[in-house]
């Protein structure tokens, strides 16, 4: 691959620290649960299934201890693939060798999402993403951005939104494409609606980090606005992610537990402040979009039209 997120060796847990990137990459070691809890935390390793894989090889590194676990699940409330490699290494008592299908059943997950979801993109598409799904996100390839380099052949090109505050799409998402040799346009994220408007956007395929039972998906902050426009503009609005970002035990997206960052990603970043002492800040660093905005979910199993209860419940099923 070449972005290579997530480094086990055996002994120890390897993330690029996606903090400094565009402009250093650099490796950061973790030693145990502890480390690779905090980690995931300060957003050295972001994105859903990324940090359910971190967790799972978190879990090797704390040998398994209770509490190994409880610093995992404390920290990040959204995600629930990071509560779902904490289940599975339950089961397997925390064995290394559960941890490493997790990260190889990640990859493969991806690569089947990546042709499913290719099918749908037509030839010389203007693809518009939102935040970084791509293989940073993930063990490897990507998700929404997965699908993009799936479809790289089709001459696609990425219109990719910032994604205050946090800049994701700037700092990442476009380096992503940079590496790979996709054509990448960045865009502040309120000039979505003016490109839709002009017929610059062919299509919107963004990720998740938990799907409801009935379709509803949680994205990174900003998302349900997309689709609003999307509709709107009558462009079709897909949300790429692996069956372990669904979540079957909630009925609705208003279930979804929405994390709140730290004040200081909106009054300044990397040290610069631009918001004035005193200010009140609010800083949910998710949304959740309805599921009759969404076109149609892709995941490993295949592409889903018009997601809902009784469509979603079958994904739930064995094969």
């Amino acid at each position: 691959m070449a972005v290579e997120p997530i480094r086990w060796l055996g002994d120890r847990l390897e993330l690029i620290d996606q903090r400094l990137l565009p402009d250093e990459t650099t490796y950061l070691t973790c030693r145990s649960a502890a480390e690779v809890a905090a980690a995931i935390r300060d957003m050295v390793v972001r994105g859903a299934p990324a940090i359910g894989c971190a967790a799972a090889f978190g879990v090797v590194l704390g040998r398994g201890t209770p509490q190994a676990y409880g610093l995992l699940a404390a920290s990040r409330p959204t995600a629930v693939n990071l509560f779902w490699a904490l289940e599975r290494m339950k089961r397997a008592g925390g064995a290394e060798s559960e941890a490493r299908a997790i990260y190889d059943e990640d990859i493969a997950a991806n690569r089947a999402m990546g042709a499913h979801g290719a099918a749908l993109i037509p030839h010389g598409a203007r693809i518009l993403t939102y935040c970084n799904t791509g293989a940073l996100a993930t063990a490897g390839h990507g998700t929404a951005l997965g699908v993009v380099r799936s479809a790289k052949e089709k001459g696609v090109s990425v219109i990719a939104c910032e994604t205050r505050p946090y800049l994701q799409g700037a700092r990442l998402t476009a380096w992503e494409c940079v590496q790979e040799g996709i054509p990448c346009t960045l865009i502040t994220d309120n000039m979505a609606g003016h490109l839709m408007s002009r017929g610059d956007v062919d299509l919107v395929i963004v990720g998740a980090d938990r799907i409801a039972a009935n379709g509803d998906a949680a994205n990174k902050i900003g998302t349900y606005t997309l689709s609003v426009l999307a509709r709107r503009h009558g462009l079709p609005f897909y949300v790429a992610a692996p069956l372990s970002t669904f979540d079957f035990s909630i009925a609705d997206g208003a279930a979804i537990i929405i994390e709140e960052r730290p004040a200081s990603e909106v009054t300044g970043y990397r040290g610069v402040r631009w918001a004035p002492d005193g200010v009140s800040v609010r800083n949910p660093a998710f949304d959740v979009t309805p599921a009759d905005l969404i076109t149609a979910l892709v995941c490993e199993k295949g592409v889903l039209t018009g997601p809902n209860r009784e469509r979603l419940a079958r994904l739930a099923l064995p094969g």
